[in-house]
C-alpha cells in the first residue's frame, strides 16, 4: 500500500469545537500567548498556566470528533496512514487513527518540570491537576506541551515520515506555524499535494490539489478523489 501522509491543524479540531486561538471568539482570546503559553509564563504564574490548560482539557471531554478525523480512519483500508498533528487534543486517537505524531505535545499528558522524560497519562476521567501535584522524584507536573519558544523533539521523526510519503494531505493548517510548516518541503517533487481549508492557503510547489471546504466535507471529496485516481 501506498503511504499517504497526513498534517493537520487547528482547522480540523475546530470543526469538533476545539477554540483556536487564532479566532477572534477562540479560547485564546481570552489570554495572551506570552502569559499562559511559554517557559517564561510558566516561572512567573503556575497557577495560571495550570488552570488555563485545565479549562482545555474540560473542553476536550465535552467534544467528539468529526468525520474529518473518522474519514482518515476509513482510509487506513486503502493506504497506509501516518498522521502529523500540529494538535494537542486527542480527537485522531479517539475516531481510531493508529499512527500519530504530535508535535506540540499531548493535553492529556503531564510531565515533571525538571525531568523532561518523566511523562504520564491523565486517567479519562480526570482533566484537572493542581499546583502540588508531584511527579515521583519532587517536581511539579507541567503540561506536555510544546511551548512557544521550546524546541520540536518530534519534528526529526516527522521529516522522515513525511519524506517517504507517496501522497502528502493537509487539513486545515495555515502552514504559517514553523517548523511544522516546513514539512511541505521535505516531499519528493512528483508527489500529490492534497490541500483541504475553506480558507486561502498558500503552498509553493506544484501538483497541489485544492479542496477548498472544512475537513469533514474536505475529507469526503478527499476520499471521493483517491477513489477516482485508483479507477
Amino acid at each position: 500500500m501506498k503511504n499517504l501522509v497526513v498534517l493537520t491543524g487547528a482547522g480540523i479540531s475546530a470543526e469538533s469545537g476545539i477554540s483556536t486561538f487564532r479566532d477572534s471568539d477562540g479560547l485564546w482570546e481570552q489570554y495572551r500567548i506570552e502569559d499562559v503559553a511559554t517557559p517564561e509564563a510558566w516561572i512567573k504564574n503556575k497557577a495560571l498556566v495550570t488552570d488555563f490548560y485545565n479549562q482545555r482539557r474540560k473542553q476536550l471531554s465535552e467534544v467528539k470528533p468529526n468525520y474529518g478525523h473518522i474519514g482518515l480512519v476509513e482510509l487506513e483500508k486503502q493506504f497506509n496512514i501516518s498522521i502529523i498533528t500540529q494538535n494537542v487534543d486527542n480527537l485522531h486517537e479517539r475516531a481510531g487513527s493508529k499512527h500519530i505524531v504530535h508535535l506540540h505535545g499531548e493535553l492529556t499528558k503531564v510531565r515533571s518540570e525538571h525531568y523532561e522524560e518523566l511523562v504520564y497519562e491523565l486517567p479519562e476521567d480526570k482533566y484537572e491537576v493542581k499546583i502540588g501535584d508531584l511527579c515521583e522524584k519532587g517536581y511539579q507536573l507541567r503540561p506536555h506541551i510544546v511551548w512557544f519558544g521550546e524546541a520540536v523533539p518530534m519534528m526529526r521523526e516527522a521529516v522522515g515520515i513525511t519524506q517517504q510519503a507517496d501522497i502528502l494531505v493537509i487539513i486545515g493548517t495555515s502552514l504559517n506555524v514553523y517548523p511544522a510548516a516546513g514539512l511541505v518541503h521535505y516531499v519528493r517533487p512528483d508527489v500529490p499535494v492534497y490541500l483541504i481549508d475553506p480558507k486561502e492557503v498558500s503552498v509553493n510547489r506544484k501538483n497541489v490539489h485544492v479542496i477548498k471546504k472544512g475537513a469533514s466535507e474536505g475529507v469526503k471529496e478527499l476520499i471521493q478523489r483517491l477513489n477516482d485516481v485508483k479507477k
